[in-house]
């Protein structure tokens, strides 16, 4: 599959994206797709497991920990894995 031809899976959901994802592993699991259909849905489900990928990685980097002073007050945020 060219570059050109992938699936585009860019405006869906996370949810939205496991969801389909889900789907495609339950069809090909069951083994009842011809050949050339099993592989475009693997090849749609590869794009979407890379978008969910993508999603994950950005809402990770979102998270932040609250820092607190000496007093126990919150002082201001830092990035969740201290970088």
């Amino acid at each position: 599959m060219t570059d050109s031809a992938k699936p585009d899976v860019s405006g869906l959901s996370f949810e939205k994206a496991v969801a389909e994802l889900e789907s495609i592993v339950a069809r090909l699991e069951r083994g009842d797709v011809a050949l050339d259909e099993s592989i475009e849905i693997y090849e749609r489900g590869e794009a979407l497991k890379k978008h969910c990928e993508t999603l994950l990685s950005a809402a990770e980097n979102r998270i932040e920990k609250i820092r607190l002073d000496r007093s126990g007050r919150p002082q201001g945020v830092e990035p969740l894995d201290g970088a």
